[in-house]
């Protein structure tokens, strides 16, 4: 890739760069608009051809879900030896950024994971999981609105996931359900609601609930431990965090909340006051 181009789009600056590929910050010059640009890594597709196969399962698999709180990509091309996708820029930054000062306020929380569950739900409908929800894949625009993005190992639903058989994680351990981190073959959403319900615990303490020194207790953690106490973390907060997380972080499945939806819902009843309602008209 040139320093200063890559197909018609001006390269401005890099803003990030992850394991598979380099974010950019570009400029179209046809309609006049900044767009971000994520470019594989050429050594990766030359060491492994599957990463090539990787990348473009990742446009296509943006392109067909065309949901308002997910990225949408504008563009996906060749140049040279290396592969690119152009996307809508965030000037927002990242969920991952903002956790970086600390818990977030009460009010902030609802309005993030109604959006992030929300495209998880329309994923789960056409039987795409995530399998990377995090922080570091919620984005924020110009209005503030969070959008999920990265959706560079999705699978579908009939696909494996976990530890592979070189011994190598797809996904990020802290976020990792227990089913995917042994490699379950019968994934659905809800390993996509246990992950958002990590963010969501992160989002109100600060913290992770399961990370430890090695990656090998951060794994035991999240296959044995029980859900450290939002309201433990928070004794100032009366509001029964402990009940939504648990469920969101059960270690069987069929204990959790069945869509991301679900999830949503009961963080807004919490948060709006209408749980104990809620909880004496079930």
């Amino acid at each position: 890739m040139s320093t200063e181009r890559i197909g018609r789009y001006e390269i401005l600056k890099r803003l990030g760069r992850g394991g598979m590929a380099t974010v950019y910050l570009g400029h179209d010059p046809f309609i006049r608009r900044e767009v971000a640009i994520k470019v594989m890594s050429a050594q990766l597709m030359e060491n492994d051809p599957t990463f090539f196969d990787r990348f473009q399962q990742e446009a296509e698999t943006i392109a067909a879900l065309e949901h308002p709180a997910i990225v949408p990509i504008y563009d996906f091309g060749h140049q040279g030896d290396q592969s690119y996708i152009v996307m809508r820029y965030m000037s927002g930054g990242t969920l991952e950024d903002r956790l970086g000062q600390g818990p977030m306020k009460l009010q902030e929380i609802a309005p993030i994971i109604d959006r992030v569950a929300a495209a998880l739900d329309e994923a789960h409908r056409k039987g795409i999981i995530h399998r990377d929800i995090k922080p570091a894949n919620v984005l924020f625009d110009t209005k503030n609105d969070a959008f999920l993005s990265d959706f560079g190992i999705a699978k579908s639903t009939a696909a494996g996931a976990g530890l592979t058989a070189d011994n190598t994680f797809i996904g990020t351990v802290e976020y990792m359900s227990p089913e995917q981190i042994q490699g379950e073959k019968d994934l659905d959403g809800r390993t996509d609601v246990y992950s958002l319900g990590i963010v969501l615990f992160f989002m109100l303490t600060g913290k992770l609930p399961f990370k430890k020194n090695t990656l090998v207790s951060t794994i035991l953690a999240h296959l044995t431990e029980p859900v450290p106490s939002v309201q433990a973390a928070l004794p100032q907060s009366r509001l029964p965090w402990d009940e939504i997380l648990n469920k969101a972080l059960a270690k069987d499945r069929a204990d959790r909340y069945h869509t991301a939806g679900d999830l949503a819902k009961d963080v807004n009843s919490l948060l709006s006051g209408k749980w104990y309602l809620n909880k004496l008209l079930d």
